[in-house]
């Protein structure tokens, strides 16, 4: 398989034992030989989607000094300006910062497991925009329907493994997503492009699973191939793309590929193109132990055991600037 595959989830939803065993198939193969896939058939609607993006728009538009005021670095709760991170330094890579700003939220109930530890930081509290006030009704909502699939696509994963339907969703509670709400400007608004800067660099993911919602651009989504090669993923309107992080990876000893990727720099020859998108990241509970399956589903790597806090922390360090 070389190009993202478009799976579409109806057939799970059926409630059909045979389906979702095909469904789980057809994921499984995706996550092994891709590490990304498109899924339609799934309970997220276009309208929340939509609606989200027409209430944050306004808040990239303020001026900076009104968004300052809800400033956070990377892995925070508010606003994360442009020239805050460089993705591609988590690869190693010696690059620019990354061409975008981004409104971030999460939940804010905190589990009591880490009441009064360092994993207290992953749970808020979020900073909304007194000026938009239906901005957080329009995240949150859309925020709740992206956890449901996840949680969804957390038993598909399961049954393509064999193992106990809520073996993910039992160590993924749903408490420790967080939503990047990506604004990717244009080529007339950031004007001068430094070599090898992109609006994000080459990365992996570094938690569970990703829901991204996203729209078409010149200076969009790429995917890296089993051969290096770059490749642009697939535009399918009302699909969501879907990849495995490095989490995810760990726990599969690489059965399931947490494949890099990048966001293109804004165009040259389309200078107005600017795209916003909404990037929804399932997590493990932080004190969630994660450690190869020692199972014959397992791929050949053995990692050593990480907590799931731990490890997020420390990815998130090596992408702040500054």
């Amino acid at each position: 398989m070389t190009d993202v595959p478009l799976i579409d989830l109806t057939p799970w939803y059926s409630g059909d034992p045979v389906a979702r065993r095909q469904v789980a198939t057809d994921v499984d193969r995706a996550l092994c030989e891709v590490g990304f896939l498109l899924v339609t058939g799934h309970p997220v609607s276009a309208v929340l989607a939509d609606r989200l993006r027409e209430e944050v728009r306004p808040f990239f538009a303020l001026p900076t000094t009104d968004k300052a005021e809800l400033a956070c670095f990377p892995g925070g709760r508010g606003w994360i300006p442009a020239g805050a991170e460089a993705n591609a330094r988590s690869d190693g890579l010696d690059t620019p910062p990354d061409l975008k700003e981004s409104f971030t939220f999460g939940p804010e109930v905190l589990p009591p497991a880490v009441v009064g530890t360092a994993e207290e930081e992953w749970f808020g509290p979020n900073s909304w925009p007194a000026e938009l006030p239906a901005l957080e009704p329009a995240a949150t909502t859309y925020a709740d329907a992206c956890a449901a699939l996840a949680e969804d696509l957390l038993r598909v994963l399961a049954l393509a493994l064999d193992l106990d339907e809520d073996f993910f969703v039992s160590r993924c509670t749903g408490n420790t997503w967080s939503v990047n709400l990506n604004w990717y400007p244009a080529r007339e608004v950031v004007g001068c492009v430094l070599p090898g800067q992109m609006r994000i660099g080459q990365h992996t993911d570094f938690g569970m699973l990703t829901l991204l919602d996203r729209q078409p651009g010149s200076g969009g989504l790429q995917v890296r191939a089993l051969d290096g090669a770059w490749v642009d993923a697939p535009f399918v309107p009302g699909a969501l793309t879907v990849n495995a992080g490095d989490l995810l990876a760990r726990w599969t000893g690489d059965r399931w590929r947490s494949t890099p990727h990048r966001v293109l720099p804004p165009p040259a020859e389309i200078p107005t193109e600017e795209l916003l998108s909404l990037v929804f990241f399932h997590e493990a509970d932080p004190l969630t132990v994660v450690e190869t399956l020692l199972t014959a589903a397992a791929g050949p790597t053995r990692y050593e055991p990480v907590t799931a806090g731990q490890f997020l922390r420390s990815r998130m360090d090596s992408i702040t600037v500054g």
